[in-house]
């Protein structure tokens, strides 16, 4: 089984989450056959280290994690590839991919843009 991990920040308000939330249950829409995780790297859970272990124990085999954040900063570049480096040797029968922060994409990139310039009225 393949799975999808979503990698956000997280804050204290829960209501914070709420378009991360969006995102998930859209991909969950979009992929039914993936299972899809969204985690956080701080204030809310699951963390990284729990969704990867329930992932796992789910049977994925291949875990695609994106980062939900706009650009790649410190916890992408630094904190992410070693909370990945633990669940690698934890779980060697399971091939976790990082991929880029989802905010470098041009297709997120044109997004913002259009809902910016629709602002102008």
């Amino acid at each position: 089984m393949n799975g999808l991990l979503l990698f956000a920040h997280g804050a204290r308000d829960p209501r914070w989450a709420d378009p991360f939330q969006a995102v998930a249950a859209r991909v969950r829409e979009r992929t039914p056959a993936a299972m899809v995780r969204l985690a956080f790297l701080e204030f809310m859970a699951p963390d990284i280290a729990t969704a990867g272990h329930e992932m796992a124990a789910a049977g994925c085999t291949a875990v695609d994690v994106v980062p939900i954040f706009l650009g790649a900063g410190g916890h992408v570049r630094k904190d992410l590839p070693a909370l990945l480096d633990t669940l690698r040797t934890q779980h060697p029968g399971v091939r976790f991919t990082l991929h880029p922060a989802v905010g470098e994409s041009a297709l997120v990139i044109d997004a913002m843009a259009e809902a910016a310039a629709r602002s102008l009225g």
